[in-house]
């Protein structure tokens, strides 16, 4: 599906100076609900178009506001995940799922992540793939605060953006002429290699909250 998509975004980036953050919440936000759709395709080129000026405007504020535009769309992806699993109930998600494209083994481990671990895999499972779109579900399932669940999922999808936004800004000062096709796929190549010490660091911050949380817990009691 990667490379699919990649060979169809040269239409799209002519239209970059008008409607390119608009596209980039738009798809983030398909990305983030329980439509499979890869953010390397967004993110990548929307880094590569922001470093060569092409948003507009400068290339930090462009990459900066893609950034932003990417989380907003992600949260607007994650809450349609959270009402649905939080009106619809786990029984109905894992007998019609499938027809949402939530299969239900996948949404069973989802929830056994979220159940063992907290809330706070909603942060570090935006950085991982496949269960990066379904671990809102369990959230909306266990009525995880919305507060919490927005920041949480913000954080994750920030800096998931950001890497991949970096990536594509990387290729676009160093790469020279490039089809996008080839530039998601080395994108892509280049986040997935530091994504294991993103995910690592995320981890220990996961960690310290939960510990910190406990910590909390115990003193208010």
């Amino acid at each position: 599906m990667l490379e699919t998509l990649a060979s169809h975004l040269d239409s799209f980036a002519a239209l970059a100076p008008t409607w390119g953050l608009a596209f980039v919440f738009f798809f983030m936000a398909v990305e983030s609900s329980f439509i499979p759709f890869p953010s390397e395709v967004v993110m990548i080129p929307a880094g590569f178009i922001a470093a060569r000026g092409e948003f507009g405007f400068a290339p930090l504020a462009a990459v900066s506001a893609a950034v932003a535009v990417a989380v907003a769309g992600s949260l607007a992806g994650a809450y349609v995940n959270y009402y649905l699993a939080n009106r619809l109930g786990k029984p109905f998600l894992v007998k019609y799922g499938k027809w949402f494209f939530v299969k239900p083994d996948a949404l069973e481990r989802a929830c056994e992540v979220f159940n063992s671990y907290g809330e706070a895999t909603t942060f570090v499972c935006r950085l991982v793939p496949v269960i990066r779109q379904l671990i809102s579900i369990p959230a909306g399932i266990a009525r995880m605060p919305l507060g919490s669940f927005s920041f949480f999922t913000a954080l994750g999808s920030g800096i998931w953006s950001a890497i991949l936004a970096a990536a594509g800004f990387f290729l676009a000062r160093t790469a020279g002429d490039i089809t996008y096709r080839e530039l998601v796929i080395r994108g892509a190549e280049l986040a997935k290699r530091h994504l294991p010490w993103v995910v690592l660091g995320a981890l220990a911050l996961a960690v310290a909250y939960i510990v910190a949380a406990k910590l909390v817990m115990r003193r208010g009691k």
